[in-house]
């Protein structure tokens, strides 16, 4: 049974929740800022309560009028603290890095300096939206943060780039020619050949060629069918590069991310690097004409192949699973990881930690918690330096680069 409480909101968790304490409980609030003073109906068991905002009765200096209706008109969940200045989304977000690291990776960490975005908005070169077909047509757009399995049509998203934006509406306009489906999803993502698209879903889809010849903008056209592999339908660019393996959003701030990793990979003086979830090799490709030998290890065939297209032998790419592979490969002076979300496969952290060999590990994490229980799986490593970089504006989500080294314990032990 809810209650409604008055809350003074602390802090912003990982997810962008406000969290307050009333009578022993920890209470996570959507939608507040630290510094409001609230109601809220709140619900829960044990610790931890869920709480829905009713009134604010002393807003938070920090707040601002979020600029996107369908923020507060839809609940949209793709942004989470756009309600906040962004000077306080830098701030929270150092907080959630030193609160993982804490709680989860059991190393206290100086708050670290989190680097701003050139763009703090329409720096999004990349949309993914779900499709819904109804009466009147198809649909595509985001969840409501409090009803995630709801789609509503999306007009605009101001973090996006409009160019995206128009590129989605153009497909809309050829859904006719969608697959015989009631639920898809996509992505267009906007490249130096334009834009690209994947239709995500399906098991048939016989009409590819009329919906490419009806969208004479895109660049290209994948397809990722229910249970089969990703695959080229429509190709319109001149070079053919991954367009479809991961990319960050924001190229501006990936940019500086990669400068920041190279340049802590490089004050190692290190011969041999070992490049793990390497994407398409832009990082190696850096390293490479450094002088260093790289070994990049990626799971996507088409990123694996245009990297290997860019590193001249000794060095060279393996399409693989890094836990898979890593094993198999000669010691490295430095290790760089850059997992997915769920972050390193255990197996990886276990082969790291038993090695001795590797004297640095440049770890670049979109997602602190993840980061900070792989850390805890590295004891054998100290945290030399933390960075924080807001690839993502008006969200929760911050990208982090860990430097850890290989301590004298470890050493000693070998």
């Amino acid at each position: 049974m809810s209650r409604t409480v008055s809350l003074s909101i602390d802090a912003i968790a990982a997810g962008g929740d406000g969290v307050a304490r009333n009578d022993g409980l920890v209470v996570f609030v959507p939608r507040t800022a630290p510094g409001d003073l609230i109601t809220a109906s709140i619900a829960g068991k044990g610790h931890f309560a869920r709480g829905t905002l009713r009134t604010i009765q002393r807003p938070s200096p920090d707040r601002t009028d979020p600029a996107c209706p369908h923020y507060t008109r839809e609940n949209c969940g793709g942004c989470q603290i756009q309600h906040m200045q962004y000077a306080a989304q830098l701030v929270a977000k150092q907080r959630i890095i030193v609160d993982a690291m804490a709680r989860i990776g059991k190393r206290e960490i100086v708050a670290p300096e989190v680097m701003p975005s050139a763009e703090e908005w329409r720096y999004r070169t990349k949309l993914t939206l779900s499709m819904r077909r109804r009466p009147g047509g198809w649909v595509a757009g985001l969840h409501p943060y409090d009803d995630p399995g709801r789609v509503f049509a999306l007009a605009d998203c101001p973090i996006t780039d409009r160019r995206v934006v128009s590129t989605w509406r153009e497909i809309l306009a050829a859904s006719t020619f969608f697959p015989n489906e009631s639920s898809l999803r996509g992505s267009v993502r906007w490249t130096a050949d334009g834009p690209t698209f994947v239709l995500i879903g399906g098991r048939r889809w016989s009409a590819h060629s009329e919906f490419f010849e009806a969208v004479p903008t895109l660049a290209a056209l994948y397809w990722e069918p229910d249970e089969a592999p990703r695959v080229l339908l429509g190709d319109r660019r001149i070079l053919p590069s991954p367009a479809a393996s991961f990319a960050q959003v924001n190229p501006a701030v990936a940019g500086m991310v990669r400068e920041f990793v190279r340049d802590a990979v490089m004050s190692f003086q290190p011969n041999h690097v070992i490049d793990a979830y390497s994407g398409a090799g832009d990082l190696a490709a850096d390293l490479v004409a450094c002088g260093v030998t790289v070994t990049a290890i990626e799971l996507d065939p088409d990123a694996a192949r245009w990297a290997e297209q860019r590193l001249p032998p000794p060095s060279r790419s393996i399409a693989g699973k890094v836990e898979q592979v890593i094993p198999r490969l000669a010691a490295a002076d430095v290790v760089v990881l850059n997992p997915p979300r769920s972050g390193v496969h255990a197996d990886v952290a276990q082969h790291l930690e038993d090695s001795h060999s590797v004297r640095a590990i440049v770890y670049v994490s979109c997602d602190p918690a993840t980061l900070a229980r792989d850390v805890a799986r590295l004891p054998a490593y100290d945290i030399q330096t933390v960075r924080g970089f807001d690839m993502f504006p008006q969200t929760a989500h911050v990208e982090t680069v860990c430097v850890l080294t290989l301590n004298g314990r470890a050493t000693r032990s070998a």
